[in-house]
């Protein structure tokens, strides 16, 4: 620390800042109460339309979705997407307290689940995100000890479970989220925005999906959200 201090100290001298403190006030004034800039139409539905937008866009980029009432039927919509691609019932998961309140061993006995970190050999897995953005039907996911960020990349199906109540218009909003979560603690070492399954056009132009991370993105929005079933607001 002491050499990153003098380092920065030839800087600030260099600059002609030296220590102005109304400076440095002022960006931390700016960090604490962060303002949007201009944001598009686009990013600003009415709220009665936030969740149609979201799926419009989010389809537009090859994810599918269904849509369930509650945590208790999250179990059957991904043993009945499992399914309908002829994959195992199996999955990793994230360790996650509110996908853990779903009754997964009750509803889906045969359904295969392990919680932690995917390996090589997982096709499947499953986490939830921290917002849906409807602008441009993008999932935010925030990594943590529960949740690790190769859940998103490394197996060729991923699916994201969403909160209807957690799909903003703008990306502002979702970063609003993000701040609020954390509650004044330190952010996420990572915070992934994904729209759509992996792709890339770089040979001959010609989009293949699947490239760098998962060819199959499936959503799964619950319209009565987590935390709501405990009667507490949705997240």
């Amino acid at each position: 620390m002491v050499a990153r201090e003098a380092i920065l100290g030839r800087l600030r001298r260099g600059l002609g800042r030296g220590t102005d403190t109304a400076s440095y006030a002022e960006v931390e004034r700016r960090l604490a109460t962060p303002t949007a800039n201009l944001i598009p139409q686009r990013g600003r539905p009415p709220a009665a339309e936030r969740i149609e937008r979201f799926i419009e866009m989010a389809e537009a980029a090859q994810c599918t979705l269904a849509r369930i009432e509650n945590a208790a039927a999250l179990p059957a919509a991904v043993a009945e997407w499992l399914g309908g691609h002829n994959l195992a019932a199996a999955l990793v998961m994230a360790a996650d307290p509110a996908l853990d309140r779903a009754p997964w061993a009750a509803a889906q006995p045969l359904l295969s689940i392990r919680r932690g970190a995917p390996m090589e050999a997982d096709a499947v897995s499953l986490n939830r995100a921290l917002a849906g953005i409807a602008e441009t039907g993008t999932l935010m996911l925030a990594s943590g000890p529960g949740a690790p960020t190769s859940l998103s990349f490394l197996p060729e199906n991923h699916i994201v479970v969403v909160d209807a109540a957690a799909i903003v218009g703008g990306y502002e909003e979702a970063f609003a989220r993000l701040r609020a979560a954390q509650d004044g603690t330190a952010l996420p070492r990572a915070v992934n925005l994904i729209t759509g399954p992996s792709r890339t056009g770089d040979i001959a132009l010609k989009i293949e999906l699947g490239a760098h991370g998962p060819r199959r993105l499936h959503i799964v929005i619950v319209d009565r959200g987590f935390e709501a079933d405990d009667g507490a607001a949705p997240t």
